[in-house]
């Protein structure tokens, strides 16, 4: 069957395989509202279920950049998936919505079905941290575009939330107090960066062991995963009101704070409140990096702002705690119209 395009390099029978591999992985992301429609042209999801009354859909698509050469080198891909999930997920989160679905998109240079599972394992693994049902994707096998051992990964969510409940600034304002949560490494941001310092620049072995990693494998740091916030912060909700909140990628705190501020308002931030990851300190070091750029590019142990009124801080620290989580107050909201990161 279709054996010229099997010699033009695209093998029906090994996605057939991929599709079998997956179905455990996809069946255990079901979610309330989620309809079996592995294989169909597109996923279903019945919104009817949760009987918002003015219910917003919030969607967001992203991929993790050239984190995926660290898991080419390392031949790891079970991982990869948590992040492509985590990248949209945290995003749709900061609009006050819980995420519902997912979509992944995977092409690859060959159709390895064994590392397809394992990609779609990382997938399901994200959505189950954050109760989104993976209802669909697709793998396109593109020998043309892609070395046979190379793949791409992208991904699509969507998010609900009551109209009159949508997280957009409104309540913000001046003294409003920055509570962070902490990141678990550098996430899926600034590996552009990652990779030319550390292995451009200083021709470092990712399968080594580094003793300012506490004598942890380089690439294993490297490929820790994402940290997903949805159910920490959504458990927040309905308990106190969280007036913005900012989700710590690409662009690190000058870029993304502001995106949840309004016209005129700045933040002071004080980088002594939280610990830092020895990993920055190991790219900073290595690459003669400037502290302002460092926090310019990578999350640098804080991966998500919430803004509250003073008077709420130590009830969304206790709510935190008790669901194991930790938080640090890092900074305030000011009238400077400036991010200002003390350090």
């Amino acid at each position: 069957m279709a054996e010229q395009y099997k010699e033009a390099g695209v093998n029906l029978e090994a996605g057939y395989e991929s599709v079998r591999r997956i179905q455990s992985h996809v069946a255990r992301t079901k979610v309330k509202g989620a309809i079996d429609s592995l294989g169909a042209f597109g996923g279903m999801f019945d919104l009817s279920v949760y009987n918002l009354k003015e219910p917003v859909l919030v969607s967001g698509t992203d991929g993790v950049g050239t984190k995926l050469m660290l898991a080419f080198e390392m031949d790891k891909h079970d991982t990869i998936g948590i992040d492509a999930v985590a990248m949209c997920v945290n995003d749709v989160l900061v609009q006050g919505a819980k995420p519902i679905y997912f979509l992944d998109y995977i092409a690859v240079g060959q159709n390895k079905p064994e590392v397809i599972e394992q990609i779609v394992k990382g997938v399901a693994d994200g959505c189950v941290q954050s109760a989104c049902a993976l209802i669909g994707g697709e793998t396109a096998e593109m020998p043309d575009m892609y070395d046979v051992d190379h793949y791409d990964l992208a991904g699509f969510c969507v998010g609900v939330v009551d109209k009159s409940k949508l997280k957009d600034s409104r309540n913000l304002k001046v003294g409003d107090v920055l509570i962070g949560l902490p990141s678990t490494g550098v996430h899926s941001n600034g590996f552009s960066l990652v990779r030319k310092v550390l292995f451009k620049d200083n021709h470092l072995d990712a399968h080594a062991t580094y003793e300012e990693l506490d004598g942890q494998v380089l690439g294993d740091v490297l490929l820790t995963p994402t940290k997903i916030y949805v159910k920490a912060v959504s458990s927040l909700f309905d308990q106190v009101d969280i007036h913005a909140m900012s989700h710590i990628t690409g662009g690190g705190f000058y870029e993304n704070v502001p995106r949840m501020l309004k016209e005129g308002m700045g933040v002071r931030i004080d980088t002594k409140a939280f610990p830092r990851p020895k990993i920055f300190d190991f790219i900073q070091q290595k690459g003669k990096i400037e502290n302002q750029e460092m926090y310019n590019v990578f999350n640098m142990g804080i991966g998500f702002v919430m803004a509250v009124d003073p008077k709420d801080v130590q009830k969304v620290q206790d709510a935190l705690q008790a669901i194991g989580e930790t938080s640090y107050v890092i900074g305030e909201v000011t009238d400077s119209g400036e991010v200002d990161v003390q350090w």
